[in-house]
């Protein structure tokens, strides 16, 4: 599958099942699989915009049904979905869960109950976005699973769970940390034909180390004449701002809350750069928005925006901007008072920090907590 060479980013050549080699763009894709039901997308709008005159493409941030129809009625082409969300959406509407849930053996071990209960909600956003998937040739629709967070440095474990991830639908992508174990298990992954979103990654050092290693895996593949899995690098905008606020609120820092929302954009802004000047295979995937800020900095980027419901809502509404923004740079003042913090030169600086050093991140840590507490572990006593 190659992607095409015309004026339309989004047109991709594709075989279909009755082999012959059609010419398919997102629009067909989207537009074909929009649900019944679904809030009817307006041509005006934000995502319209965003998806049909810009090369950036964006994802939706929830496992619930509904809101799942919703974003497709938007041209949304994937889904990101984390342990807290699927905890969310589970004990939120039991009801609606209930016949997925019936047939998972009671008496299996927590680990077992939690990953079928994330099955369910994951396996249910796959069949919803598989149309997409199938019709781009898996360019685009799809879903992310994310490992136990409490696996964090367990190799073989998580490196079983991505493999029994990737059994649940075609257009599974298999969340992994962006730690030195979860590394290594990427480059297997992409070895073997696994995609992979590589998560809880807030620095520009670990999403060229993603890149690094998506491109170990290519390279491992071919020479075992295996299709390479694809590779999301997830940015967690917000989260990385929340946590540089924190840092200089304690230090006592001389940065403005401007700054602070900056900061982020500058992370993504500088990868995004990096990204473009060595040519890597793997795409951008920017989380954890805080604000529609993120979005208009980032628009036009061609790259992936993961949006929540409640930041959809924000950007459907009068006043957003609708400027292509990814090559406007960040003020260089605001970037000169961001250095004085300690770890945003961590987080901003290429050689930041080694592989060794992501799990001890501090964003690192307060995230993988999270996820494991708030998440996976509740969903193992539903």
């Amino acid at each position: 599958m190659e992607q095409g060479s015309d004026t339309n980013p989004t047109a991709f050549e594709c075989i279909a099942d009755d082999g012959i080699l059609r010419r398919v763009s997102e629009k067909d894709t989207l537009e074909e699989h929009i649900t019944t039901g679904a809030t009817e997308l307006k041509h005006d709008s934000y995502f319209h915009w965003l998806t049909s005159e810009t090369l950036t493409k964006w994802w939706h941030d929830s496992g619930d049904p509904e809101e799942l129809r919703f974003a497709l009625g938007h041209k949304a082409c994937g889904v990101t979905t984390n342990p807290v969300l699927i905890y969310k959406t589970l004990s939120s509407q039991p009801e609606l869960w209930a016949d997925g849930l019936r047939n998972i053996d009671p008496d299996m071990p927590p680990l077992g109950l939690a990953e079928n209960r994330v099955k369910t909600v994951v396996q249910n956003a796959a069949r919803e976005f598989e149309s997409q998937h199938e019709r781009s040739c898996g360019e685009i629709g799809y879903v992310c699973a994310q490992v136990c967070p409490g696996l964090l440095s367990d190799r073989d474990g998580m490196l079983d769970m991505a493999r029994r991830f990737n059994r649940w639908a075609p257009n599974i992508a298999v969340k992994l940390p962006a730690t030195l174990a979860g590394l290594d298990v990427l480059e297997e992954c992409i070895s073997e034909g696994i995609t992979i979103a590589a998560t809880v990654s807030f620095t520009v050092s670990q999403v060229l180390a993603i890149a690094e290693r998506h491109r170990k895996g290519i390279e491992r593949a071919a020479k075992e004449g295996k299709s390479a899995g694809r590779c999301f690098a997830v940015i967690m905008i917000g989260r990385i701002d929340d946590y540089l606020r924190e840092v200089a609120h304690d230090r006592k820092l001389g940065v403005t809350e401007s700054d602070i929302q900056q900061a982020g954009l500058a992370i993504s802004k500088r990868a995004y750069s990096i990204y473009k000047e060595r040519n890597y295979e793997t795409t951008l995937l920017v989380a954890a928005l805080r604000g529609t800020y993120h979005m208009e900095g980032l628009a036009g980027a061609e790259l992936i925006m993961s949006v929540h419901p409640k930041y959809q809502a924000m950007l459907l509404e009068d006043g957003v901007s609708r400027e292509v923004a990814i090559d406007q740079p960040v003020a260089t003042d605001a970037i000169e008072r961001l250095m004085t913090v300690p770890e945003f030169v961590r987080a901003y600086e290429p050689d930041g920090m080694a592989e060794e050093d992501f799990l001890t991140f501090g964003a690192t840590q307060k995230t993988l907590s999270q996820f494991n507490f708030a998440g996976w572990v509740p969903t193992e006593s539903l």
